[in-house]
């Protein structure tokens, strides 16, 4: 399975994507990161380098980049943080419309399909497809999710609040992907 994740400049809240993603599951999981403003080749935001450093993770090498269609089209999903940035990925690369969401609304899809039972594979890209077969019927019925705001130039506190909100729905997806690993990883970041 090929995630990409997709914010405004690539330098905030994808990166977290990016690079927080694949600790959830214990099969392999690719992921990118790429920003619809992109800027090109700049670092990581210092404030979300600093939360994913106490995450243990190593952000240093990371570069920023701008989305392309083919980036989009290369991938098997693509979570993005606001209702506008969906917008711009489906106008960039329309084919990706049915594998592009937003963080927060494919965490409720996800919960959606395991409390009724929706997903029967045994991989985690297996159960991946089998959610995409559910998602447009389910996401009609679900109110709209809410944003995860953009935490640039802001305070310290709105990157916690974002790598919060961002943790709190990876643990959802993996629970439904992968339910062992997705409830050790919820228990150990709550």
């Amino acid at each position: 399975m090929k995630a990409l994740f997709v914010c405004t400049g690539n330098i905030c809240r994808s990166p977290m994507g990016e690079l927080l993603f694949p600790l959830f599951f214990h099969e392999p999981v690719e992921t990118e990161s790429a920003g619809v403003q992109g800027l090109i080749d700049s670092p990581i935001d210092p404030s979300s380098a600093r939360l994913l450093t106490a995450d243990g993770v190593d952000s240093q090498h990371f570069r920023s980049r701008r989305l392309t269609p083919q980036i989009a089209r290369d991938s098997d999903l693509i979570l993005c943080f606001t209702k506008h940035q969906r917008q711009r990925i489906i106008a960039l690369a329309p084919r990706v419309r049915s594998r592009t969401f937003q963080l927060a609304d494919f965490a409720t899809i996800c919960s959606y399909c395991m409390e009724h039972n929706l997903i029967h594979e045994d991989t985690v890209e297996d159960r991946l497809d089998s959610i995409l077969q559910n998602a447009s019927l389910i996401q009609i019925n679900l109110s709209s999710a809410q944003d995860i705001e953009d935490p640039f130039r802001k305070e310290f506190s709105a990157f916690e609040t974002a790598h919060r909100q961002i943790l709190e729905c990876f643990a959802i997806i993996a629970d439904a992907l992968n339910p062992t690993q997705g409830s050790h990883i919820r228990q150990s970041n709550g």
